[in-house]
Formats: structure tokens, C-alpha cells, sequence
């Protein structure tokens, strides 16, 4: 598979505000986000299709979306925190995990929110944090 946008931001060649990364995962805000903390979970591998991972995989990436969306809970006032894969943005599976109150809350054709370079930076670290 060739190089995807994500795998140039797990690279460092394009910069993100990483929340965590392991030897199999990459998670980092969304510069676009629906919601305050909107948070992307990524596999290191990139594989297209989200259900053409391997089993393993599969369950790991679930398993550590988990641990981030808890921190993400933690810091981001909300009722719960929402999981959507659409995948047909970026050719490299990801999970969209987004602070919720509502069921309405994921929708993707809304209007963004907007955030400053400190205030993403700041939201990314206090996630961060809560993962120590």
C-alpha cells in the first residue's frame, strides 16, 4: 500500500497533536474536529478497510481506542464518547472518537468547530496526561 496521509503524520512529516502512540497505534486530535476533543485511532499499519485487518489487530485497536476514549471522557465534558468509521476519507483505517450528548452530535456534515493552535495543544496534552 502506498503512503497515506496518516502514515506521514505517524511519520512526523506532517505535524498532529498526538495524544499517544504505541508500537501499533498513533492517536491524535482531528484539525477538523465535530466536537472539542474529536480524537483519531489509527493503526501503524496502514490497511485501507477497517475490516480487513486482521482479527488481533483489529481487537487490539478497539481495545486501546478504549484507554484513549477514557481519557478523552475525562477531560472533555459530555455524556459519552461516540465511535464512528466511515473510512472512505483517508485510504488508511481509523476510528473517529468524538465527545457526545446527543445522537446527533456525530454528524459530519455539521459545522466544524474551531480551535487555536494553544487550545488544540492544550485539549491534546490534558488527554495525554490522563493516559499517565
Amino acid at each position: 500500500m502506498t503512503e497515506t496521509l496518516f502514515t506521514k503524520i505517524i511519520n512526523g512529516d506532517i505535524p498532529s497533536y498526538k495524544i499517544a502512540e504505541n508500537d501499533q497505534f498513533y492517536a491524535f486530535l482531528d484539525i477538523s474536529p465535530v466536537a472539542v476533543g474529536h480524537t483519531l485511532v489509527v493503526p501503524k499499519k496502514p490497511v485501507d478497510y477497517i475490516f480487513d485487518l486482521e482479527d488481533q489487530m483489529l481487537a487490539d485497536l478497539m481495545v486501546y481506542a478504549k484507554k484513549i476514549a477514557k481519557a478523552i471522557e475525562a477531560v472533555v465534558p459530555c455524556a459519552r464518547i461516540g465511535i464512528a468509521v466511515v473510512g472512505l476519507e483517508v485510504p488508511h483505517t481509523h476510528i473517529h472518537l468524538i465527545p457526545i450528548n446527543d445522537v446527533g452530535d456525530i454528524d459530519f456534515k455539521k459545522q466544524r468547530v474551531e480551535l487555536s493552535h494553544e487550545k488544540m495543544s492544550q485539549i491534546a496534552k490534558e488527554i495525554a496526561d490522563k493516559l499517565k
